[in-house]
């Protein structure tokens, strides 16, 4: 069965940063395009960013331009996300979401990424 599961969640100090993994399976991850969302709590979720298929194109929420790197390792079913120079509003859960060339959508459960000040 299709399973995204996310990791690399955790507490930090603004200004720190993390990095965010979303391993998949179950699914053609390379024919994917590949996004990561965020949910703080009382508000929509939200797109942070995207990826391409092959990896060769990225766009990214402007909030978190030049602070966030999105890239993914197709050879491991494998989506990251580099988040540099974190703030308090990054505070979110972060899912990941697949849209395959078949036009399904899959997510995962998510993971808390909590910045204090």
């Amino acid at each position: 069965q299709v399973q995204l599961v996310e990791s690399g969640g955790g507490l930090v100090q603004s200004g720190g940063s993390l990095r965010l993994s979303c391993a998949a399976s179950g699914f053609t991850f390379s024919s994917s395009v590949m996004s990561w969302y965020r949910q703080a709590p009382g508000k929509e979720r939200e797109l942070v960013a995207f990826i391409s298929s092959a990896g060769g194109s990225t766009n990214y929420a402007d909030s978190v331009k030049g602070r966030f790197t999105i890239s993914r390792d197709n050879a491991k079913n494998t989506m990251y996300l580099q988040m540099n120079s974190l703030k308090p509003e990054d505070t979110a859960v972060y899912y990941c979401k697949a849209q395959t060339w078949k036009r399904s959508t899959y997510w995962g459960q998510g993971t808390q990424v909590t910045v204090s000040s």
